[in-house]
């Protein structure tokens, strides 16, 4: 045919619709003489190069797109002519349809779909499946092969019969066609390539699809037609290809399971749900392919994806989705006849799929958990369509239900909640319960609760479903039955599968978002009973208790009370404790210790909080006490059901001698954990219970020594020294399970093994023959462990024998030792240094021990009884072992020493810049190993034999001891006079003599006797001849600071070894220091220090050591600074403080070089170490400087010590500890030189107003395990209190409780001034006092902050204001004559001023305490200030406050009088129209009056209850007020530990009676109303006497009416006209009644108050008639614009009135803004949040409807509701809406309806939308 004919034709598709395509073809046909095979050849040679055109752009036109559309119409339309063959339709295939396919992502899905249906047909029609067979789905095959990468990866092995030939398809027969097309080079290329792996699967998916279609439409009749099964036979052929290529994919990447689940699998399955199985020929074998056995391998599959990770996962849910769509829950199949008679698949049965699916719902994946509770709900039948239809028919049947008895109304609306949302009815106790599908829809409903639902729905249903779930799952009908089947035999078994269900709702709600749902879902678990369920309760699984459970633990919202008043614990630790113990109880043994050691070991996996940690050591504890319980429950019926009885396999003693050992080192886990947190108070709490966990379940018996000696070290000391808390049970614990019967006698095993370890320790073999310090320092810490354990279970004398027999032998021969290996000695030195620093401390921790409780003290009394003794019979017998082998240590220390004296024999070596040691580390020494072998052993025997020559000297007086002090002091003489080094061995060797003298002078100081003191005299001599009359320790100082200096100066020592050396110089000159003061102490001398050092003497060291200061290292500062104190005190010793000017150098200038070297010390010191900062203050504020008036200020400018005092308070502002130590410091001093208080008033008043937040745990920790800082802390508080010190001085209160200890110690140096030096300090302490009283109340005053009116609670400001008033309280003792016009003049205006009533209180009291001190006052002042009924009603409370504690409190000389000028001014407050100042008034009054008239308190009980509760609740505070203690430290502070929280500031009065009228405000006017003419008698009675009580009572039942809203009645007001005064002149009120006559007046006008209350009512009544009746709740409200918005709507809609939290809100300019006045129009309401509740309760009284606008279940579409009138309508908060305690008084819940995304209006909106629909129904 003309190619220009067909081009034309060509051209002409484009523009005809595709089903106009067959007539045109058709007619063109019969018009010409055609053929339809040459027009079908011409029309296909043609279509590549449309295909090709369309392709080029990449992009079709709607032209192009017609275009290929009638093409590809016409061609399938001439494919079904008779005269077209198959080859023809194989020609199409490859030209045409391939092609097309393989371009599928760039065409329309649409047009290729269409062209694959018009294919389909031609095939279905002409039956050409054979074709397909041979062409396409081979093709299609080798490109999924190809396109997966399983023919390029050789991965050829198939999983099914002759599976490898899947992809392999032969390309020879493709080639073949290809080259024998008629086609261009392009065309072949392209078709000689393969489909992509979507387009592959989308094309086989659809062949197979209309290969279903065409079988299934076949006419079913008794013979099968040859295409019938031909279209069986390739539908067969092809379902087991993708069966098997469908297996392979999935195992694939994550496209090929893509294109699996979304093209092969919906194809496959509809294939089997039409018929269960296909006969399919493989090598012309018959196989039947059945869809159990797919779906097996599918189920295989999936597990296999399950465990490969979250995509994976994700894939395998989608599998089980899509099969589960096709296959129902039920089971049922359309021809589900199975013929090969196999039991049909029923995945429901596998145990590993719910296992999935558990693990899918608690999966951290949203989405995952979405599918997995999508399979659930199919697996249960559970769709939208049938999920309530048992809830539904049993509503039909059952009626009404009757309510439960013993139901809160929380709890029936709750029930109402959850009925509403489709599950269950309500039950009572005669139902028969849920049933198995009702338990599982209570379970999806709560899981889409926890991931969907709002908080509140939450909280309605979930205590009533887990109830109901775990008290109906001990039925045979539970809802574990429905899926398990005959899987669970047992009760136990079934027990375990409903608690890991539960499990997964428990783990989702406590890591759900919101934190209230957390602690609600935490308090339902902990709140379940546990003890019904028995034995049962072990069934909860072991992974949630480690996993979620603890998790849990550790989320700090749980524990809001942690740590509350020094309580380290919770109301949730406490319930999980609990759990656990029941838990554990019903554990064997070695599951309880397995689960103990599981438990434990979290602290070693897992970082915990600080309540996270307590809660895992008290559940610890709690487990370990449960698994003893154990043996006691055998069979223990529950509640619910019988457990099953479970025999005990194990032995637990047998169990723990394999396992103690490793729970053991868990547990040293948890004890390093928390070490990280400082306080010691939590510390001792988590060793307390690891210690009674290991107690409990690891006998000590039971492990070895190594590991026993490890836990103990990990334990910290100060809890099992002497009077520690643990001491006790650790003993007992180490003790118990010992003792064995041997020979007749008792002995202790363990103490056996602690014996024979010093034997084991020093013949233990060595790696090496040469030891380093990295070598020593193990052995040490060996030793500290073992001597620790040692003295812990050593209880008498003779249980030390070994050890002092071991002793002796080794001592005596110690130097034979040495020639057989250098490191026995050493060890054994080590281990004589070990013991003796062992008792040592034990020695300081007895005298330092704090006993707190009296049971603690009878115990450790009776411990010190016993002891006692025991304890010197074990010093003398160490003492007598020590003393048979210090002669031969003195022999072996002469012989090591020999090594510092060797001089030039030392082998010098050129050293690498960096020597490391034997274990890696750097090395401290920079010697080979041989010498420093020498040089340590030299060390190690010098410090043993200082240290024996003590301990000896010490407890054994009488003694001479001289071979040990003489080599001793030998060896120092040597050392500070040996010649100048000439290498850097040398020089090492010299640093290690120091090192070795510093330890070694330290102890020879600390034992001066004066036979010691006459051998350091002596040996002195043999150092240089002493001059006579000079000072004998001059010489050894120079020549020690020489030698020394001499060292440094060489150039051989690296900074680090100078930095060492340096240490040691600084560390031994305070030895020689503390010569004088151990000398002072011992009285061997006068106390001048004279004898000892001369002033040059003292004065080079002082300047040496001050010269040195900024520069110290850390290991310096310490050293340095206690020479300085010890020189200091050495000047003033000699007077030589008053008159610094004679000694050169010592003078201000010095001292200021001093403070300067400090400073920079100070500040450039990373970390603020506590017995630093104690040092640093008592050294340079020292006692002796501090009387220099000169030191503080000197013309006009700041002294030295004043600029220190300065720069060290500004910087201790960001450092707590610094600050509380300088304030424990300065007032000290400022105590003892009242006379320099006036140079620190600015420093004193940064005391009192600073306070710092942070609480320094790390402080407290440091004084108690750190003996220096425990020692620098001492010298600092002994001039101060110590129970004021203890309990506050790791506080921010610490620094104002100082200062105001401080000045009232001064107020008592005032009062008892006896001595003219008292005099003249007492006057200094006075001018002080006023001066720092007149400064803090100008401050208060005056400050831009402190003058403040308007502040938050709890802000800075009111802290700040409460600290300034708390000291002025303090310092009212110091009101004198001469100030008392200022400071009342001060007073009155800061009364006057907007205070808190925190604030207040101390006004009030401060004030009180003035009109004490001058009772003229009262009369001239506080009388007319309360005249003054104009003054704002805070500051009036204030004044009745004062004037009624004046009265109360005033001595009785005068008390009659301050009774006759107070009580008229008051009494008119009693009805005053503020409520909180005629409440507050009433509670004074009648205070004031029952201590004059005791007979009134007993009558006032007949009236009014609420007055009377009122009052109860305030007497309390009253009696206990006492304004004269509350001026004192004691009444501020320490009374008042307990509210440390804030500021130690109590409740005041004010605000307890403000509280209580807001609580009983509504009951309180109603109660009035209603008792009104009971009032009224009760105030005639009084003029009328008792007689006429009857009479006037009739008279005003006559006159008086109760109005019908008697409880809007109001308090009549008493005013004074501006021309009434009142009688200023009144008597008495005890000695006439004209007060009386004042109230007999006062209701003559009660008719004239009536009337006007009348016709006030008829005037807003009839406002209110004008107006909607409904009212809009808006309390809940606290965004301003959102208020504003509403104010402005209310006006608009004229609704009745507008209830606001805060009526003062309307004040606000950004309301004024938005609110254009509407204020002014619509009725404010003040309704404050917790009155909202009462309020709507009233309104509801009063007829009105209360509705919500809040979506809940039960709510009903604003356009469906009709409003009732009278309407209260509530708005919720802007985020969570409406509370759960307000939804419960609702009548009725409405919402607006939504469409968008977005579910939630602004409330502003909300309300307004509400509101026009309640005008629009009321306008109809």
């Amino acid at each position: 045919m003309a190619a220009a004919v067909i081009s034309s034709l060509s051209k002409s598709f484009g523009q005809i619709p595709p089903s106009a395509i067959p007539p045109m073809l058709d007619c063109i046909l019969t018009s010409t003489a055609v053929s339809s095979s040459s027009l079908f050849s011409s029309l296909l040679d043609d279509l590549p190069d449309l295909i090709e055109s369309g392709n080029r752009d990449g992009k079709l036109d709607s032209d192009r797109r017609n275009s290929i559309a009638s093409m590809i119409g016409a061609l399938c339309h001439l494919l079904t002519k008779a005269n077209i063959g198959r080859e023809e339709l194989q020609s199409f295939l490859w030209k045409g349809f391939i092609p097309l396919m393989k371009m599928g992502h760039d065409f329309d899905q649409e047009l290729l779909n269409q062209i694959a249906d018009s294919f389909f047909d031609v095939v279905q029609s002409i039956h050409a499946w054979e074709v397909l067979e041979e062409n396409l789905v081979p093709f299609s095959l080798r490109s999924i092969g190809l396109s997966a990468g399983i023919i390029q990866n050789g991965d050829l092995q198939g999983t099914g019969l002759d599976r490898s030939s899947l992809f392999h398809v032969s390309s020879d027969l493709i080639e073949k066609f290809i080259e024998n097309l008629h086609v261009g080079k392009d065309c072949k290329l392209s078709i000689s390539g393969y489909f992509p792996l979507p387009v592959s699967c989308h094309v086989l998916s659809i062949t197979l699809d209309a290969a279903l279609r065409n079988f299934q439409a076949a006419p079913v009749t008794g013979s099968v037609s040859e295409n019938v099964s031909s279209v069986e036979s390739f539908t067969a052929n092809l379902l087991w290809n993708l069966c098997n290529a469908t297996e392979r994919l999935l195992l694939q990447g994550s496209e090929s399971r893509s294109c699996t689940i979304g093209f092969l699998l919906p194809v496959i399955f509809k294939a089997f749900v039409s018929q269960s199985s296909f006969e399919i020929s493989v090598h012309r074998q018959i196989h039947k392919l059945s869809r159990n056995h797919f779906f097996m391998r599918m189920w295989t599959c999936c597990r296999k994806l399950f465990s490969l990770g979250s995509l994976e996962r994700r894939d395998a849910y989608r599998i089980l989705s899509l099969y589960l769509s096709y296959f129902s829950c039920g089971g049922t199949f359309q021809n589900a006849n199975m013929s090969d008679g196999a039991e049909e698949f029923d995945i429901r049965s596998e145990k590993d799929l719910w296992n999935e699916i558990k693990r899918g719902l608690v999966d951290e994946d949203g989405l995952v958990r979405k599918q997995s509770l999508h399979i659930l709900k199919t697996l249960l039948c559970m769709d939208s369509g049938n999920q309530h239809h048992s809830d539904i028919s049993e509503k039909k049947t059952q009626g009404k239900h009757s309510v439960p008895h013993g139901v809160t109304k929380r709890e029936l609306w709750a029930y109402k909640e959850a009925k509403s949302l489709g599950v269950g009815k309500l039950c009572n106790s005669v139902d028969s319960g849920m049933n198995s599908q009702q338990q599982w829809e209570a379970f999806v409903l709560l899981f889409e609760m926890l991931e969907e639902y709002g908080t509140h729905l939450v909280e309605a249903a979930w205590n009533h479903q887990i109830t109901s779930l775990l008290q109906f799952s001990v039925s045979h009908d539970n809802f574990v039955s429905a899926i398990s089947g005959s899987m669970h035999q047992t009760q136990s078994e079934t027990w375990a599968e409903v608690f890991s269900w539960l499990s997964i709702l428990w783990k989702r709600g406590f890591c759900h978002d919101n934190p209230q749902v957390r602690c609600m879902i935490m308090q339902s678990f902990l709140g379940i009973e546990w003890r019904k369920y028995g034995s049962c309760v072990k069934s909860v699984p072991e992974s949630f208790i480690l996993g979620s459970l603890m998790e849990a633990l550790n989320d700090p919202v749980h524990h809001s009370d942690f740590g509350v008043k020094g309580i380290y614990s919770s109301k949730t630790i406490e319930g999980a404790t609990h759990f656990l113990h029941h838990y554990s109880s019903y554990l064997d043994a070695r599951e309880t210790v397995i689960f103990l050691k599981s438990l434990a070991s979290l602290a070693k996996r897992k970082s915990f909080s600080r309540a996270g940690l307590m809660g895992l050591a008290e559940c610890i504890a709690a487990s370990a006490f449960g698994a003893h319980k154990y043996s006691n429950n055998k069979v223990e019926s529950c509640e619910f059901g019988t457990a099953d009885e479970v025999q005990p396999e194990y032995s637990l003693e047998n169990f723990l001698h394999d396992n103690g050992t490793e729970l053991l080192d868990f547990l040293r886990y948890v004890l390093e954990s928390s070490k990280q947190h400082f306080n010691p108070n939590y510390r001792f709490r988590v060793c307390e219970k690891v210690v009674e966990a290991a107690a409990s379940m690891v006998p000590a018996s039971d492990v070895s020594l190594e590991i026993l000696l490890h836990f103990i070290s990990t334990l910290p000391r100060e809890v099992t020294d002497y009077g520690g808390l643990l001491r006790v049970r650790v003993q007992d614990w180490l003790l118990q399970n010992h003792q064995v019967t041997r020979s007749g006698g008792i002995q202790m095993q363990l103490l056996e093994s602690l014996n024979e370890f010093p034997e084991w320790f020093i013949i233990h073999h060595c790696l090496f023959q040469n030891f380093d310090d990295e070598d020593l320092g193990a052995w040490e810490f060996e030793v500290r462990r073992w001597a620790r354990v040692l003295f812990l279970v050593i209880k008498e004398e003779h249980q030390l024998a070994p050890l002092m027999t071991f002793i002796q032998q080794y001592g005596t021969n110690i130097r034979k030792q040495n020639n057989y290996s250098e490191w026995v000695p050493v060890k054994f030195l080590t281990l004589i240094l070990g013991l003796i620093q062992e008792i040592q401390v034990m020695q300081r921790r007895k005298h330092g021990a704090k006993v707190q409780t009296k049971f603690e003290i009878k115990r450790l009394e009776t411990e010190e009884q016993s002891s006692e003794a025991e304890a010197s019979n074990i010093y003398n017998m160490f003492t007598d072992s020590l003393l048979l082998i210090l002669e031969e240590l003195v022999s072996f220390c002469n012989l090591s020493c020999s090594i510092f004296s060797s001089g030039s024999d030392i082998e010098d070596k050129v050293l690498p810049s960096s020597v490391r040691g034997k274990l890696g580390g750097p090395s401290q020494r920079r010697l080979s190993i041989s010498l420093t072998t020498a040089v340590l052993q030299a060390t190690i025997s010098v410090k043993a034999v200082a240290y024996i020559y003590a301990w000896c000297a010490q407890h054994r007086t009488g003694i001479l001891l001289n071979s040990a002090f003489t080599a001793v002091w030998k060896f120092f003489c040597n050392t500070i006079t040996s010649p100048t080094c000439n290498s850097e061995s040398e020089a090492e060797v010299r640093i290690a003599a120091y090192e070795a003298l510093a330890p070694a002078l330290k102890a020879l100081v600390s034992v001066l006797a004066p036979q010691s003191l006459v051998l350091f005299m002596e040996n002195s001599k043999s150092l240089q001849p002493a001059i006579e009359g000079e000072p004998w320790l001059d010489t050894l100082v120079f020549s020690f600071l020489q030698n020394i200096n001499n060292l440094l100066a060489v150039g051989f020592m690296v900074r680090t070894r100078r930095a060492v050396l340096l240490n040691w110089k600084w560390v031994i000159l305070e030895s020689l220091l503390s010569i004088p003061y151990y000398s002072f102490g011992s009285k061997l001398q006068q106390e001048d220090g004279s004898f000892f050092f001369s002033d040059a003497a003292l004065m080079n060291i002082f300047t040496d050591t001050v010269e040195s200061l900024e520069n110290a290292g850390e290991g310096s500062v310490l050293p340095m600074l206690r020479s300085i104190r010890l020189a200091l005190e050495l000047f003033a010793s000699r007077r030589l403080s008053l008159v610094v000017s004679r000694f050169t150098g010592v003078d201000s200038q010095m001292i200021w070089r001093l403070v300067h070297s400090s400073w920079i010390l100070h500040s450039s010191c990373n970390k603020r170490r506590v017995a630093h900062i104690a040092a640093l203050l008592s050294s340079v504020l020292h006692p002796s400087l501090f009387s220099d008036g000169d030191m503080h200020d000197a013309d006009n400018e700041p002294g030295p010590l004043k600029w220190f005092v300065e720069k060290l308070l500004e910087e201790g502002t960001k450092s707590p500890r610094t600050i509380r130590l300088a304030a424990l410091h300065l007032t000290g001093l400022l105590l003892s030189n009242p006379t320099t208080i006036k140079y620190y008033i600015k420093e004193l008043k940064l005391l009192t107003l600073y306070g710092s937040v942070a609480f320094d745990e790390d402080f407290e920790a440091e004084v108690s395990e750190n003996d220096d800082a425990r020692t620098e802390v001492t010298l600092l508080t002994k001039i101060q209190d110590s129970e004021l010190t203890e309990a506050f001085l790791n506080t921010e209160l610490y620094a104002r409780v100082c200062v105001a200890n401080l000045f009232y110690k001064l107020a008592d140096l005032t009062n008892r001034s006896e001595s003219s030096t008292g005099d003249k300090a007492s006057q200094s302490a006075l001018e002080s006092g006023k001066l720092f009283l007149l400064e803090l109340l100008d401050t208060v005053l005056n400050d831009k902050e402190l003058a403040k009116e308007l502040y938050k609670k709890y802000s800075a400001i009111h802290r700040r204001k409460i600290r300034a008033w708390q000291m002025i309280c303090v310092l009212s003792q110091f009101v004198d004559d001469d100030i008392v016009g200022e400071v009342t003049q001060c007073l009155q205006i800061a009364l006057y001023r907007n205070n808190l009533p925190s604030v207040r209180q101390y006004l009030e009291t401060f004030a009180i305490n003035i009109y004490m001190k001058f009772p003229s006052l009262v009369a001239e002042q506080l009388v007319p200030l309360l005249r003054d009924y104009d003054m704002r009603p805070q500051a009036l409370s204030s004044h009745v406050f004062i004037a009624a504690n004046v009265i109360l409190h005033a001595s009785k000389d005068i008390q009659l009088r301050h009774l006759d000028e107070l009580l008229p001014p008051i009494l008119p407050l009693l009805t005053s129209h503020h409520h909180s100042l005629r409440g507050f008034t009433q509670v004074l009054l009648h205070q004031v009056l029952c201590k004059f008239f005791p007979s009134l308190d007993s009558k006032s009980s007949e009236f009014i209850p609420l007055e009377k509760s009122l009052r109860a609740s305030m007497e309390g505070y009253l009696d206990a007020y006492n304004p004269k203690t509350s001026v004192t430290p004691a009444g501020i502070f320490v009374s008042r530990v307990e509210e440390i929280g804030f500021e130690c500031v109590p409740t005041s009065l004010m605000e307890q009676v403000i509280n209580f009228l807001n609580d009983v405000r509504e009951d309180l006017r109603c109660s009035m109303a209603k008792d009104i003419v009971t009032i009224k008698n009760e105030s005639l009675n009084m003029a009328a006497g008792p007689g006429s009580t009857e009479e006037v009572s009739s008279a005003c039942e006559e006159k008086l009416e109760l109005p019908k809203d008697a409880h809007l009645d109001f308090q009549k007001k008493i005013t004074f006209s501006k021309h009434e005064k009142p009688d200023l002149g009144s008597s008495s009120l005890l000695c006439k009644g004209e007060v009386y006559k004042q109230l007999l007046e006062m209701e003559k006008e009660d008719d004239l108050l009536d009337q006007l209350w009348k016709s006030r009512s008829l005037a807003l009544e009839r406002v209110r008639g004008n107006r909607q009746h409904i009212i809009l709740v808006a309390s809940l409200i606290d965004r301003i614009p959102n208020l504003a918005g509403l104010a402005r709507t209310c006006e608009v809609f004229k609704t009745q009135g507008l209830a606001v939290a805060d009526a003062k809100i309307v004040q606000d300019k950004q309301f004024q803004l938005i609110s254009v006045t509407a204020e002014k129009w619509v009725p404010i309401i003040e309704v404050p949040v917790n009155s909202v509740k009462q309020f709507l309760e009233k309104k509801k009284r009063e007829g009105f409807s209360i509705l919500g606008l809040e979506q809940t279940a039960n709510s009903v579409p604003l356009d469906q509701y009709i409003y009732p009138k009278k309407t209260v309508l509530v708005l919720g908060r802007e985020k969570e809406g409406i509370p759960v305690d307000i939804i419960h008084v609702l009548d009725a819940c409405i919402e607006i309806p939504q469409l968008g995304v977005v579910r939630s209006l602004n409330v502003h909106v909300s309300g307004a939308i509400a509101l026009w629909e309640y005008t629009r129904q009321q306008r109809l």
